[in-house]
């Protein structure tokens, strides 16, 4: 090899590998998230695509089956001759020396995998170093392909992160049965976090972890003041919760829940005169007051456009970081919204298979580190078109796989929203469209499309636009 990086090169890491698979002999043993361009040794390559080729062919992997495929395939002298001894040998060398043994591959496959990770980004900076010098590179893509190679190293070390995925049904039964028992000591009939609302709690149990949570809505209808109460509120209760937004800036968001926050104790502060200046001193030390209660909350904001699923990933795990020093772990994390996230180039010019991508990195993101992850979206034009504006599942089939991937898919609908765009067609009717908007002007319809694990229903909320406040339907 002629890398820098020779002298941080440790073969045992692969040997260890090889040789615990030849020593067991058993097909199934062979990693799927391994492949031959994960071995720095050339010849470490060709035995495990033998290996590889051995398990399909023979259905398993013995020493002397996987020196006849390597036979077919490699000029066993040559090979015998740069390595000093041969290859007959050196397997059974690898099989003899073998330090961890078949149930040490849990831990010598990550090894070797972050040998591999290590070796990749320093070749892609070494190739990046040599292309800057040019004069005529461009810095654009660069930086394109940089990501996306970066973006491959990270997705394979994810994929071979080792963490329990095999259970027994007495072990997951009894996992359940503790959040059951939690829940009941509690009191609070929640398996999952707050959602700060009463009806919405009782109806799904909070907002577990590991799920991924849809919260579409067409634009006015108040997903941000939605998932920005739903954050605080959840805050409030003790849990970590980072909101990453790509569309509004971290002041916008602050003065939206300042606004929030001052709400209860003192009524409607509009965020719009807010953001104007336009307050009284009695509302300007109301809200100081509420940014006194809100500096407490263990709340995170990370404003910036343009991310893609790794910056996102990124960008989480130094929030759960600072959440973990801080002593209250993240245990929600928002997202507004997915259409915003940057694809890769994976899919490039196929918004379907681009949307995909993004949908299951945000579900894969819950699912390893045990938060609710809950992704605002917005939904297709087509709603506009039908009588009755409520959104259904069909309007979210347009982008990818949004639906098959969500654990919860929520609807927000406001019906005064509509109704204050229209007007009677006649003096009556005009006279009855302003009695019902006045009678609607403060509801939110939560409507639950999909359920995993409960029923869907619709619940009637409480919102006061003007300040950004969701709360129950019926305020005490």
């Amino acid at each position: 090899m002629s890398t820098s990086l020779d002298a941080s090169y440790i073969p045992e890491l692969e040997q260890e590998v090889l040789g615990a698979l030849l020593l067991s002999g058993d097909a199934r043993l062979v990693p799927r998230l391994l492949e031959p361009g994960h071995f720095i040794e050339p010849f470490h390559r060709d035995i495990f695509a033998s290996i590889q080729q051995a398990a399909a062919q023979y259905k398993s992997v013995r020493l002397d089956l996987v020196r006849n495929v390597l036979a077919a395939t490699d000029d066993m002298e040559a090979i015998g001759k740069r390595l000093g001894i041969s290859v007959p040998e050196y397997l059974s060398r690898l099989v003899g020396g073998t330090v961890r043994g078949v149930a040490g591959l849990k831990d010598s496959v990550p090894a070797l995998l972050h040998q591999w990770g290590r070796f990749s980004i320093g070749r892609e900076a070494e190739r990046l170093l040599i292309a800057a010098a040019d004069p005529g590179t461009s810095p654009t893509e660069l930086i394109r392909t940089a990501a996306t190679a970066f973006d491959d190293v990270s997705s394979t070390l994810r994929s071979g992160r080792h963490r329990k995925t095999l259970h027994t049904i007495a072990e997951a039964s009894e996992d359940a049965l503790s959040a059951v028992a939690e829940a009941m000591q509690r009191g609070s009939g929640l398996t999952g976090t707050t959602w700060g609302l009463a009806d919405v709690n009782r109806a799904t149990g909070g907002m577990q972890a590991g799920e991924m949570i849809i919260l579409g809505a067409r634009p006015s209808m108040g997903k941000t003041a939605v998932a920005l109460s739903i954050g605080i509120q959840a805050a409030r209760a003790g849990a970590g919760v980072g909101v990453i937004s790509l569309e509004m800036g971290a002041r916008s968001l602050a003065m939206r829940a300042l606004t929030d926050i001052a709400f209860d104790d003192h009524g409607t502060i509009a965020y719009s005169d807010l953001i104007t200046g336009r307050v009284s001193e009695a509302d300007y030390e109301r809200i100081v007051l509420a940014q006194r209660r809100f500096d407490a909350l263990p709340l995170l904001i990370e404003d910036a456009s343009g991310l893609s699923m790794l910056d996102i990933r990124t960008k989480f795990e130094r929030m759960a970081e600072s959440a973990e020093r801080n002593g209250t772990p993240l245990r929600v994390l928002v997202v507004d919204y997915l259409q915003l996230i940057a694809a890769s180039t994976r899919y490039q010019g196929n918004r379907t298979a681009e949307i995909s991508e993004i949908s299951a990195g945000l579900r894969n993101l819950a699912r390893e580190h045990g938060i609710a992850v809950l992704a605002l979206s917005q939904l297709s034009r087509q709603v506009e078109s039908r009588d009755d504006k409520r959104p259904m599942l069909s309007d979210l089939r347009e982008s990818g796989s949004i639906e098959q991937d969500a654990d919860v898919v929520i609807f927000l609908y406001r019906e005064a929203y509509y109704l204050g765009k229209t007007k009677g067609k006649d003096p009556d009717a005009e006279a009855d469209r302003v009695a019902k908007l006045a009678e609607c002007q403060t509801k939110l319809e939560f409507i639950i499309a999909k359920q995993r694990m409960g029923a869907t229903r619709t619940i009637d909320l409480f919102i006061d636009v003007a300040s950004s406040a969701v709360r129950n339907a019926v305020r005490t």
